[in-house]
């Protein structure tokens, strides 16, 4: 039977105690371990404080030692004075230590080179003291999660979270970073400039940025509201009306949309090239649009949940289909409308495979996804590469911005359409 103490679950508690204690005791372990020549957390700790020359992120070595010695003062204490105000004070320290840790791994490097301790480090050199610190960093975190009960589903997402933020942490710092090269070695950059994004948008760049970004912002606004009326009125006609062959006509919509679009695109390339549309953004606006149909499913579902008793009292009233559509079927979809809107540009935003091929090697054409990777090749890469990482953050920018701001509809939207 578990043992209870003020809703504390000891058994937790004391695995979580005994976690801190491992990742206290690992601060006197190697750290670093190189050739023989090993240190501890604590060692590389003094040593940086006296070294002549450090990083701007030195930092990060204090506040582990730091946050690990408070981290186990507070377990000690809770051991003495057990509370649940006391454990939760104690969460929090350790959720931040244990974020400091993570990140600990990817910036030793720059910070050991940078005062001389080391060179050419890497994570395998890192020692037994730094992987048991870590390792005891999350199992202490987890307990502690557990002996105050929060939701294990928050266990998990706060590891994954720490986790899924390194590549975003990562592409940031890369468009921020001083030194060019498409592989430095380590994950916080020696220095810090924004001339990466300046050099994005410069007059005198070699890279026609802003015109990718503008080629693609218009396709993006184009498809968003010719694509949304398509499907908005073919949404609407097979949820409201029935004619002969509807059946058939929607199961030929669904049997096509199941096959990957590529299979055509050789096709559609030729077709374009005879109309000589190719190499043209005009190009991918009325492809989108001949194909927009064929997204009906969502906002049909959507269309089904409102009553047809609406639909015959304006019948009644003298109504037509188009009044109807417009005057009261719109007004009460404002959630599949933001939805189906979003969804057509954030697809036109980032596609590639179908630009890529119709734009051959014609730049000024390029949106940003076929640029982006343009500067990705062998040949350009170590050149360009800041700057494609620079052209990645500008990119997500809108798209977050858009995202965020929209969410709430989005779910709406989805959560709706539950008649299909």
């Amino acid at each position: 039977m578990k043992k209870i103490v003020i809703g504390l679950n000891l058994t937790y508690y004391f695995r979580a105690l005994c976690g801190i204690i491992v990742s206290f005791i690992s601060l006197f372990l190697p750290f670093i371990s190189k050739d023989g020549n090993r240190r501890s957390l604590i060692g590389t700790a003094f040593d940086l404080a006296s070294a002549t020359e450090k990083s701007s992120i030195t930092f990060f070595i204090y506040v582990v030692v730091a946050l690990t010695i408070v981290s186990f003062a507070l377990g000690v204490f809770s051991y003495v004075k057990t509370s649940v105000t006391g454990m939760k004070i104690w969460q929090c320290i350790q959720a931040i230590n244990t974020v400091f840790w993570t990140f600990t791994l990817f910036a030793s490097k720059n910070i050991l080179e940078k005062a001389g301790l080391q060179s050419g480090f890497y994570v395998k050199n890192m020692g037994i003291g730094f992987w048991i610190g870590i390792i005891a960093a999350y199992f202490t975190l987890v307990n502690i999660m557990k002996v105050t009960q929060t939701n294990r589903g928050y266990i998990i997402l706060t590891i994954l979270g720490v986790i899924w933020m390194f590549p975003i942490v990562w592409i940031l710092l890369t468009a921020l970073r001083a030194e060019q090269g498409y592989y430095v070695g380590y994950f916080f950059p020696k220095k810090l400039t924004l001339q990466n994004f300046v050099n994005l948008f410069s007059n005198d760049s070699v890279l026609p940025f802003r015109k990718w970004w503008l080629n693609t912002f218009i396709v993006s606004i184009c498809s968003s509201v010719i694509n949304t009326m398509i499907i908005l009125a073919t949404a609407f006609t097979l949820s409201r009306t029935r004619f002969n062959g509807r059946k058939g006509f929607m199961n030929i919509l669904m049997i096509i949309g199941m096959f990957p679009g590529f299979m055509s695109l050789i096709a559609v390339y030729n077709i374009l090239k005879g109309l000589g549309l190719n190499q043209s953004i005009v190009a991918l606006i009325v492809v989108g649009a001949a194909g927009a149909a064929m997204g009906y499913h969502v906002s049909k579902g959507f269309f089904d949940t409102i009553p047809k008793a609406v639909d015959e009292a304006a019948i009644i009233d003298g109504a037509s289909r188009l009044q109807i559509f417009t005057h009261i079927t719109l007004p009460l979809s404002k959630s599949i409308i933001v939805y189906t809107v979003l969804g057509n540009f954030l697809g036109a935003w980032s596609d590639y495979i179908f630009p890529s091929m119709l734009f051959g090697d014609k730049q000024s054409s390029y949106t940003v996804a076929v640029g982006l990777y343009w500067l990705t090749d062998f040949r350009r890469i170590d050149t360009y590469y800041t700057q494609f990482a620079a052209g990645a953050v500008v990119v997500a920018v809108p798209i977050v911005i858009l995202f965020v701001w929209l969410q709430r509809f989005y779910v709406e939207g989805l959560s709706g359409s539950v008649k299909g």
